[in-house]
């Protein structure tokens, strides 16, 4: 059963940053043949992709994140990475990886993110 397990999550003043970290469990396939993505839910509020990264790297976001998150990947180490900057209060929520272009396995944790003052 594919797994995954997200960390790096935390308290953050407007304007802040910070970087989270989703590593997948071991897997019968090339993680790198994956399209992986982040996304997130915040209270009382849909599921929302953020980001998704392509098995050639390239990037895709939406534009409320646009210019301010940054997705990236470590395949050997079967991990994706975002990257968040000029964190606003909206941007809190919890935050999950899974398939990039549709959500096909089970969640994992998340990682919970608060900007607040």
């Amino acid at each position: 059963q594919v797994q995954f397990v997200e960390s790096g999550g935390g308290v953050v003043q407007p304007g802040g940053s910070l970087a989270l970290r989703c590593t997948m469990g071991e897997i019968e396939f090339s993680f790198s043949t994956l399209v992986v993505g982040w996304y997130r839910q915040a209270p009382g509020k849909e599921r929302e992709r953020v980001a998704y990264i392509e098995t050639s790297g390239s990037t895709i976001y939406p534009d409320s994140v646009k210019g301010r998150f940054t997705i990236s990947r470590d395949n050997p180490a079967r991990t994706v990475y975002l990257q968040m900057r000029n964190l606003k209060p909206e941007d809190t929520a919890v935050y999950y990886c899974n398939g990039g272009m549709s959500p096909i396995w089970p969640w994992g944790p998340g990682a919970q993110v608060i900007v607040s003052s």
